[in-house]
């Protein structure tokens, strides 16, 4: 919801090779909320999960880019590294909760 509530502070992290930034907060804001809605629905649960998995791959050369505003963020560098990872695990658990058989 924050997308919606402060896409300012998403903004700022939207490599500026990507155009209108805005409109990517406020569409990944509505992916990730149809996406977490839509997980809880068996019936679209697959749907959703493929959706989630796209959204994590588009996101992630946000956060790529962010590592380089850490002074301008005011956060240290190595957190902004430490996130880096958590993209893969996230996928993982997009996985396993809507997509793995069994």
């Amino acid at each position: 919801m924050l997308h919606f509530i402060r896409p300012v502070v998403f903004e700022r992290i939207v490599p500026p090779a990507l155009p209108a930034p805005r409109l990517l907060v406020l569409l990944s804001g509505v992916a990730e909320v149809a996406g977490g809605l839509g997980l809880l629905l068996p019936a679209s649960r697959r749907w959703a999960g493929w959706g989630l998995l796209a959204l994590l791959v588009a996101v992630f050369p946000a956060n790529v880019y962010m590592v380089g505003l850490a002074d301008e963020l005011h956060l240290p560098a190595w957190v902004l590294w430490a996130r880096l990872p958590l993209q893969p695990l996230l996928m993982w658990a997009v996985w396993r909760a809507a997509l793995r058989r069994g």
